[in-house]
């Protein structure tokens, strides 16, 4: 199995998944579609580094199997739902105050750089 992917690994992962998405609105509202394939091949690339690769012996029930694969994917599943909720949570607080000079790319830049130097608010986010 593929040890686990750090948390703050995740994170920054998820603000790219994220900043691709920004990207592919912005061509399709500028009607540039050739580039648009682009950000489905981060979040297959995440997926696949996240998720646990799962040995299941032949003589499994169906009761077993459903067992250890909800037992071994739980973890990279919580994972990652945990840092797009930290996204999506950053960047409704900025939304959610009006802040009109600050936009999504600022929210997801600042976060990107406090997962990059653990700074002063790592012990306020338990998701970091």
């Amino acid at each position: 199995m593929l040890a686990a992917m750090e948390q703050r690994e995740v994170v920054k992962r998820v603000i790219g998944i994220l900043t691709e998405a920004r990207e592919m609105q912005r061509l399709l509202e500028a009607d540039e579609r050739e580039d648009l394939d682009a950000g489905a091949g981060a979040v297959t690339a995440l997926l696949n580094e996240t998720m646990p690769h799962i040995a299941i012996p032949d003589d499994f029930s169906v009761e077993e199997v459903v067992a250890v694969v909800g037992r071994e994917v739980g973890g990279a599943v919580e994972q990652l739902v945990s840092a797009f909720t930290l996204a999506f949570t950053m960047l409704a607080q900025v939304h959610d105050s009006g802040q009109t000079d600050v936009s999504s790319a600022d929210v997801l830049q600042d976060l990107a750089l406090r997962v990059e130097g653990g700074g002063p608010d790592e012990d306020d986010n338990p998701l970091l």
